[in-house]
């Protein structure tokens, strides 16, 4: 078969919104999947991908490393042991799908397919700009969009969502039905004020449902206080693989515009999503499962793609209310909870 590189080179969320994308290529090559170090960890998740390569691309990344000679020759060295056919660049509206072209000319391959408002010269075989795929189309459909004009088209009998290959069972997941709350997100603006994530956990915790705080190494300050004596914090706990179990197993989950969220509803599993307007949820919000979208979507930040909120009191998503989230929750599960504490 032919062999094909799909090349998404930015965040968790972002590789796993691909993943239709990557077998609608699947059903018709072996796909080499390219992505940054933050994507790297569920691109052996996802269904259809032969082989991996991790790049971390200057012009994406952030905090981007240095565009060195010997860090550029590294991409070459990859790109020359991959022996593709041809490429596929999936990019977000804010991103350059050239400079990393320039590479894959430069390295021999004859096709590529990318979006570019650029003018892209002798570097683009099939070129899509935004008058092809608007801005306002979700990013599983603009990706779908993308590898469609490279001839690649989903089977009949896919359903084009975001899908994960199931992990082994976690020693982490209990045995009785469980809630997730996970608080923490790589920019502040999509966090929830941990106060509100803490409230949420006695509340689920009071109305009878075992409540789990996941989070990272580095969050463990944050998982700790927010589970406080209620809740079972998992801070740090789990690799990449176990926690994408215990979201599968999940009743709900709860948490920020990040890429667990994007994980939770790719297992399948209902999600609050605490979302900042700082990107669209028309564009940005999980796909694969049942979502409940709570921030204010109007409010002052919207669309400024800020990594820190720009708004005093972060009112976007401080405004949304333990007990908001918690009636998200019981109208996911379709329950009635006890009287809350």
């Amino acid at each position: 078969m032919r062999r094909v590189l799909v090349a998404r080179l930015d965040s968790l969320g972002d590789v796993v919104l691909a993943g239709p994308a990557i077998r609608a290529v699947a059903a018709h090559a072996e796909v080499v999947l390219l992505t940054g170090p933050r994507g790297a960890g569920v691109a052996g998740m996802l269904p259809g991908v032969t082989d991996r390569m991790v790049w971390d691309a200057p012009w994406i990344a952030n905090p981007a490393p240095e565009a060195t000679p010997r860090h550029v020759r590294r991409l070459e060295r990859l790109l020359d042991h991959a022996a593709v056919d041809e490429a596929v660049i999936l990019t977000s509206f804010h991103q350059s799908s050239l400079p990393l072209a320039v590479e894959l000319r430069l390295c021999g391959v004859s096709r590529i397919t990318a979006l570019s408002e650029d003018y892209p010269g002798s570097l683009l075989d099939v070129r899509l700009t935004s008058r092809d795929l608007p801005w306002e189309l979700h990013e599983v459909e603009r990706a779908l969009g993308i590898v469609a004009a490279a001839g690649f088209a989903l089977p009949a009998d896919d359903d084009g969502l975001p899908a994960l290959l199931p992990q082994a069972r976690s020693s982490l997941r209990p045995a009785g039905e469980y809630v997730v709350v996970h608080p923490g997100a790589d920019a502040p603006a999509r966090m929830w004020p941990a106060e509100h994530s803490a409230r949420l956990v006695t509340m689920l915790a009071s109305a009878g449902f075992g409540v789990l705080v996941t989070g990272t190494a580095a969050e463990r300050e944050l998982t700790a206080a927010v589970a406080g004596d209620r809740g079972i914090d998992l801070g740090g706990a789990t690799d990449l693989r176990g926690l994408v179990d215990l979201l599968s197993g999940a009743s709900a989950v709860v948490a920020g515009n990040t890429g667990p969220a994007h994980i939770t509803a790719a297992v399948r599993t209902p999600v609050v999503s605490l979302f900042s307007p700082v990107v669209s949820p028309g564009t940005w919000a999980p796909r694969g499962a049942p979502v409940v979208v709570l921030g204010d979507q109007a409010a002052a930040c919207a669309g400024s793609r800020a990594r820190t909120c720009p708004v005093p009191g972060h009112p976007c998503l401080a405004q949304v209310t333990p007990e908001a989230a918690f009636h998200a929750v019981e109208q996911l599960l379709g329950v009635h909870p006890k009287a809350v504490a």
